[in-house]
Order: C-alpha cells, then sequence, then structure tokens
C-alpha cells in the first residue's frame, strides 16, 4: 500500500498549482493532507475511486487535515478527544482492519514561541492517544509534525537552536514518543543522508537554495517497520511551501 502526505498550505491555493494533476500522479492508496484551511462546500474536489475525510478548524482560513482513502475504513475518528484540542481540525484516524492511520497538523509555536507551552500540552494529549491506539493494532502517524527532531534535519542548525520546530523542548518530546514505540520511517532507511528537507520558508529564495527543513513525517508502530518496502521525499514536486512525502507498505 501507498501512502502519501502533504501540507497543502491552503488547499484551494495548492488546487491553482496543479494539485489535482500531482494527486493523480502519486496514484495513493491513502492521500493525507494539512493546513487544508477551508470550511465545507469552499472547495468542489473529488477523485474517483476515492472517499474523503475532513476535519476543518472553527476558525475560517486556518489548519484543517483531510484523508482521500481509496479503501473503506471500520471507522473514522475526527480529533483526539480532548476538548482543549479539537476546535482546529488538525487529526483524523482511519481505523482499517491491519492499522490506525492517523494524519496530524502538529501546532506550530510561533514566533517569539508564544504557543510552546500549549504545544507542550499537545504533545503529551497526542503522544497518549497514539499509545492508546498502538495497544489495539499498528499504528502508521503521518503529516507535518513542526519538529526537525535532529541538527540533520534543517540546513541551520545553530542559528535556529531556540526558534519554533527546533527547541530543545519539542525535540526532546519526539524523541520520547519514539522511544515509547514509534519508528521515524524516511529516517531509519536513510540514517546518514543529508540536505534532503519537505519545507521551506517562502523566504530569502529558500527552496532555490535548498535551505529548508525536514518536519513531515510517516512514523510507524515498530513491529511494522519491517513492512516498510520504502520511504520518501518528492523535493521535486511544487505547489506549497512543504513537498509530499511518502511511504510504501506492504501487508
Amino acid at each position: 500500500m501507498k501512502f502519501i502526505s502533504w501540507n497543502v498550505n491552503g488547499l484551494r491555493a495548492c488546487d491553482g498549482k496543479g494539485f489535482r494533476e500531482r494527486f493523480t500522479e502519486l496514484d495513493a492508496d491513502f492521500f493525507c493532507l494539512q493546513e487544508t484551511k477551508m470550511q465545507e462546500g469552499q472547495l468542489d474536489i473529488t477523485f474517483p475511486g476515492y472517499t474523503s475525510y475532513w476535519n476543518y478548524a472553527d476558525k475560517k482560513g486556518y489548519s484543517g487535515t483531510a484523508i482521500f482513502s481509496r479503501h473503506e475504513p471500520l471507522g473514522v475518528t475526527y480529533g483526539i478527544g480532548i476538548d482543549e484540542h479539537d476546535h482546529e481540525g488538525r487529526v483524523i484516524t482511519l481505523e482499517m482492519p491491519d492499522f490506525y492511520l492517523v494524519t496530524v497538523y502538529t501546532p506550530n509555536s510561533q514566533d517569539g514561541l508564544r504557543r510552546l507551552d500549549y504545544r507542550m500540552d499537545w504533545e503529551d494529549a497526542f503522544r497518549s492517544y497514539l499509545k492508546t491506539l498502538d495497544e489495539k493494532k499498528p499504528v502508521i502517524v503521518c503529516g507535518d509534525m513542526n519538529v526537525a527532531h535532529q541538527e540533520i534535519d534543517l540546513k541551520n542548525p545553530k542559528s535556529n537552536r531556540k526558534n519554533a520546530g527546533f527547541t530543545d523542548e519539542e525535540r526532546e518530546k519526539f524523541t520520547v514518543l519514539l522511544s515509547e514505540g514509534f519508528t521515524d520511517t524516511w529516517r531509519t532507511l536513510n540514517p546518514d543522508v543529508r540536505d534532503v528537507y519537505s519545507w521551506w520558508s517562502y523566504r530569502f529564495s529558500a527552496r532555490e537554495k535548498n535551505a529548508g527543513w525536514r518536519i513531515d513525517y510517516f512514523l510507524v508502530s515498530n513491529r511494522l517497520m519491517p513492512n516498510v518496502t520504502d520511504a520518501r521525499i518528492h523535493t521535486d514536486i511544487y505547489g506549497s511551501d512543504h513537498c509530499p512525502v511518502e511511504v510504501d507498505i506492504s501487508f
């Protein structure tokens, strides 16, 4: 099965930059989106053979996630069941016969780290949610997790040390998540590969200079990692300030 995850940074904008063509070319079983930035009825977008599931933020033009699936789930859950965290459309879970698929748009700690305290609360709640799922069946979690885990995961680690997405606190939460039963698929298959990123600022010609960050992930329950046959970062695909990431898993 082929899984794709893409932070589209506004699906309506991305749709005007070739999203439908990229969707068809990538030909995934599951296609997960983050930061859709839309409400129900604002865009008519369907694909033959796929059913779509949407989680919209209460705030218009903000956050939001979606999953397009070729396979009918046993169940669908929106959010993580905690009211404090479930108004921004950040999580969708599909229960499949052999696994859970979770797409997430992790809150950004923002300039001046003004939302770092909330982010820490979110991290603990989301990790607990994933562990509860993992007790039942393996989990595949994907999305913009808004953290570059190690120095190898961004172009300029020294100058970004205390910036949102590369604080010690955020990186430590990611380390804890991995230590409690999850594997970073791309890094596991590419342990020493440098200069491959999934997000580039729109400022300072960052993408042209490849001054990026790897903040988009596919994590799997450790026991599922032997089934992972490939993991890719599609740096050649444009349309957003992020590019799609992929994992292929044999079931």
